[in-house]
């Protein structure tokens, strides 16, 4: 006996959507966001993001797997870029969706051409992205440039990442173009990330927004323990840099930097746990750390 239509159709939408765009346009904010947790590191330093990042949304419609990718940042002095620009164009594969994310303060340049091209040829839908509404008028100067290259696009977006602005209706489009299919996470798993990496991004954030210097650009966070007591959670993390130098200015003087960068990171873990957290922090130097990104 034949199944009548209905009853063969599978209404549960289920792809990946990967996130696009120059360095430090909020892609991470709009993954976060996008979610409604936070898995990814947000600052305003360009390159915050080094890997790729899955964050999972689950709806009555489906499930749909945002994918975060290291920002397009043109710097032929820093090696570092070009691995990381690799590492999005892999993002780009096997893919439902682009999520091409601008930002309206800053004028199409360099990055924004070489992101067009990456996506320009592939035959699936592309939602075009304007972040930073929140913005003052005078300050998104480029917003009707960003606004001239909607006819590359299959929708238009202009909302706020930070301030949760106007998100909703971006969700829905991605789950109305999303093709049906199985879940491809558990639908109690929110990130492909395990614990000491989420635990490491989060303290890396803090060094970012704690130091104002490049030293950001230079280090990279491994936690190495985490023990789970009944009373609290004991985490021992490292932060490495390539420079001597660097190591005093994340240290600071008495250690007063590492202090501070030590009660914002427990204070954040301590709300996302709903636990006390013991963090031990230690810095070393090590001039081959891109190695172990």
């Amino acid at each position: 006996m034949t199944k009548p239509k209905e009853e063969l159709k599978n209404e549960f939408k289920s792809g990946f959507v990967t996130l696009v765009g120059r360095s430090n346009v909020g892609k991470s904010a709009l993954l976060n966001t996008l979610i409604g947790t936070k898995i990814a590191a947000v600052t305003d330093k360009p390159q915050t993001t080094r890997n790729i990042i899955h964050g999972v949304l689950n709806s009555a419609q489906g499930q749909a797997v945002f994918i975060d990718t290291p920002g397009i940042f043109k710097d032929k002095g820093n090696p570092l870029s070009g691995k990381l620009t690799q590492r999005a164009e892999e993002a780009l594969q096997g893919i439902d969706i682009i999520l091409y994310v601008a930002d309206p303060s800053k004028s199409l340049g360099v990055e924004e051409r070489a992101t067009l091209a990456m996506i320009r040829n592939l035959d699936i839908p592309k939602l075009l992205v304007i972040n930073k509404s929140d913005l003052p008028a005078k300050e998104k100067m480029f917003l009707d440039d960003y606004r001239a290259l909607a006819d590359q696009f299959t929708a238009v977006f202009e909302l706020s990442a930070e301030k949760n602005r106007d998100v909703q209706p971006l969700r829905d489009k991605v789950f109305e173009l999303l093709p049906e299919g199985d879940p491809n996470y558990p639908p109690t798993q929110l990130t492909n990330v395990d614990e000491k990496f989420w635990i490491a991004e989060l303290i890396r954030e803090k060094i970012f927004k704690a130091l104002r210097q490049e030293v950001p650009y230079t280090t990279h966070v491994e936690v190495t323990d985490i023990e789970e007591k009944p009373d609290v959670f004991v985490i021992k993390a490292t932060v490495y840099t390539y420079d001597s130098r660097y190591k005093k200015m994340i240290i600071g003087s008495g250690g007063r930097s590492i202090k501070e960068i030590g009660i914002a990171a427990r204070k954040e873990l301590e709300a996302a746990l709903n636990k006390k957290v013991f963090l031990e922090l230690e810095v070393e130097t090590d001039r081959r750390w891109e190695e172990r990104i």
